[in-house]
């Protein structure tokens, strides 16, 4: 949907320049309504970057933080003693029930992003993640009160989900509307290269705690990264504090109040294109399968690698991520989306086998080597990706809903899969390939959504979600 700019006679000699023709970051964008003075809107392609980076860094520090210590830590003093497979589907499934919370928090925070502003949702997102995490770190434990904690931590954890729910979808959204045309998925590929931020952050704090005596570890030890969580929440903030609201929302959405509630309205409207990215987003079963169940595989009793060795290979891997999503985005912007999603689906179905035999084998270099493959290569693919190809699906006033609830509703499977794999695993040297095959699978279904997609990598920011133009 564009938006036609009007102005009054007295501009006739200097009349405003249209929207995405000023330099960016330097001179108007748009003007103001009719009987209004003009209205300089910038874009801040950096800026926005710089925000959604430290905004993702936070949340998926908080993610690999509550799924580490669900793997390692929650089914010894959150659950009651027993079989330990129990305690850790347990532990499990704590982990999967925040993904439930997930899209409640989606259509809440962006019904007010697409009315109100991205900006304003996604402080209010920042804040609830950074309390809730921190939170955490202070819950007594299943032996001090009994059920109680168990019901505390649950509580922590669908906090933590409701505001994962708005943060991603919200920063996405926001900083491919701030990024120039071009460079839209570079730009806001920064929001996936927080991911890989927050996962070293996590682990660089979680390194040396696992290296603890066990009842110093159970004890006080998990409680630190938990508590952490305040320094990376105040510097997000106070970065969000100074961007302004995208221009393009500032125009088409502030200037012309929907009246419709934006969640109805691209239901209505674009269902199919809301239903394609909650299957595309099964793509993400990936993630926590490689971070979460296979770090509790890995440790466990069937093949007992050392903690510290496996944290290391998730820090190390994803880590290096943080060079190849910016430049699977670059490529993207260059040859479009559809393709590097499509190898990214195939490199990562063939070498999740991979890294499932070699922890089998006890092999470190091959662990190292397939996870590299996987997550530092392949998995870039997607995350340097789907944050943008997403928004570009829909129209502004209805950018962050749409998105926010075909994502949201797509990561539900995604959040439990580390409970899923624990269900499927089988005794014996070869009991990780139902969890192969079930991630396969996961990637199959991803990889025939994304078919189905519109391309958008060349399809000018005003005209992103439009219906398409009939062949003559």
């Amino acid at each position: 949907m564009g938006h036609v700019q009007q102005h009054s006679p007295s501009d006739a000699n200097n009349p405003a320049p249209p929207i995405g023709t000023a330099p960016v970051g330097t001179a108007p964008v748009g003007t103001g309504p009719v009987g209004t003075s003009p209205v300089d809107h910038v874009k801040m392609p950096r800026k926005a970057a710089l925000a959604s980076f430290l905004g993702s860094t936070l949340e998926y520090y908080d993610f690999f933080i509550y799924g580490t210590a669900a793997a390692l830590i929650f089914p010894k003093i959150f659950f009651p003693g027993g079989d330990p497979v129990v305690a850790l589907l347990g532990a499990m499934a704590t982990f999967g029930v925040g993904y439930l919370a997930r899209p409640l928090g989606g259509l809440v925070m962006s019904h007010y992003g697409d009315k109100i502003g991205r900006k304003q949702a996604l402080m209010v997102t920042l804040v609830i993640m950074g309390v809730a995490s921190i939170g955490i770190g202070f819950l007594p434990t299943y032996g001090q009160i009994g059920y109680w904690a168990t019901a505390l931590l649950l509580v922590g954890r669908l906090a933590q989900g409701f505001s994962a729910g708005a943060e991603a979808a919200g920063a996405s959204t926001l900083t491919m509307e701030h990024s120039p045309e071009g460079r839209r998925a570079f730009f806001t590929s920064f929001v996936m290269t927080g991911y890989a931020s927050g996962m070293v952050l996590s682990t660089i704090v979680f390194i040396p705690l696992a290296a603890l005596p066990e009842d110093q570890l159970l004890s006080w030890g998990w409680r630190v990264p938990f508590w952490l969580s305040v320094v990376v929440l105040a510097v997000a903030y106070w970065i969000r504090t100074r961007l302004d609201e995208p221009p393009v929302f500032e125009e088409i959405v502030e200037h012309d109040k929907p009246k419709a509630i934006p969640a109805v309205a691209v239901l209505k409207t674009q269902w199919r294109d809301v239903l394609r990215v909650g299957v595309v987003m099964l793509f993400s079963v990936m993630q926590t399968t490689f971070t979460v169940y296979a770090l509790a595989y890995a440790t466990g009793p069937a093949v007992g690698i050392d903690r510290t060795l496996m944290l290391t290979v998730n820090a190390v891997t994803i880590g290096l991520s943080m060079v190849t999503i910016p430049i699977s985005a670059m490529i993207s912007d260059r040859i479009g989306r559809k393709k590097v999603l499509l190898v990214g689906a195939l490199g990562c179905a063939l070498t999740t086998i991979g890294y499932f035999w070699a922890i089998s084998e006890h092999n470190i270099a091959l662990i190292f080597l397939f996870g590299f493959l996987n997550m530092t290569v392949f998995y870039s693919c997607w995350n340097g990706v789907w944050t943008v190809f997403f928004p570009e699906m829909f129209p502004a006033a209805v950018r962050y809903s749409g998105m926010a609830i075909g994502s949201q509703i797509g990561l539900i499977l995604a959040g439990f899969a580390p409970a899923i794999a624990t269900l499927l695993a089988q005794p014996g040297p070869n009991g990780w390939m139902p969890v192969a095959g079930f991630t396969i699978l996961c990637l199959v279904a991803s990889a025939i959504a994304i078919m189905t997609a519109r391309e958008t990598y060349n399809v000018p920011l005003e005209d992103l979600g439009k219906p398409r133009t009939p062949l003559k």
